[in-house]
């Protein structure tokens, strides 16, 4: 299915932002408040969302927009790897999130995973920074990167969060189903190519 009308709306809400940021003259930036309605518009027809919630996701960026961060921690056990089950889906993702401001990828990574499984995690390694729009997630309003750091376990023990209701090991060939909009079948089997191939270069996009 394309999505193409998809990349327009971003595309219009980010100039339009933009705009909105830099300009001075009142008849510009009436103009680029007309292009985020367009760019909400199209939003609203090709979508379940209301007019009002796009208007209000939209409306609450300010600034120059550039692509959100989403880091998400690897944790390998007896050749499994740690997952966590969302309360939003009920599927399984790996442990992570949102950057916050004030925390590196690291620090994020550390925060996230302990309060999403319980375990206490070392950064060992960044294995992935990838671009959300160059693999088969669902398509979003946003403009998403996804960071993946190796961690190692050096505490702590499987307990569910606020955000997750259950925490387990799996193994390549039996995997859950899959929260799709925060991680791939195929970025899961790319992060155990790290396991089986420690050597591998950092991959990105």
């Amino acid at each position: 299915m394309s999505y193409q009308w998809l990349e327009w709306a971003k595309k219009i809400q980010a100039l339009s932002q933009a705009g909105l940021t830099f300009s001075k003259d009142i008849y510009d930036i009436e103009r680029y408040e007309e292009l985020r309605n367009i760019s909400a518009e199209i939003m609203s027809q090709h979508t379940e969302l209301e007019m009002t919630k796009i208007k209000d996701l939209f409306t609450n960026e300010t600034g120059y927009q550039t692509p959100k961060v989403d880091v998400r921690g690897v944790v390998f056990k007896n050749n499994q790897i740690l997952m966590v089950k969302e309360n939003i889906d009920n599927k399984w993702a790996l442990p992570g999130g949102f950057c916050d401001i004030g925390l590196s990828p690291s620090e994020n990574v550390v925060k996230e995973i302990k309060e999403e499984s319980g375990y206490d995690v070392m950064p060992v390694r960044l294995l992935a920074l990838f671009d959300k729009n160059k693999h088969q997630h669902p398509p979003e309003p946003y403009h998403y990167y996804k960071i993946f750091i190796l961690c190692e376990i050096i505490g702590g023990e499987a307990t569910i969060g606020i955000e997750t209701n259950n925490v387990q090991f799996f193994s390549q060939h039996n995997l859950p189903p899959l929260s799709t909009n925060r991680n791939t079948m195929a970025q899961i089997d790319i992060l155990f190519e790290f396991l089986r191939t420690p050597e591998k270069k950092t991959l990105f996009d």
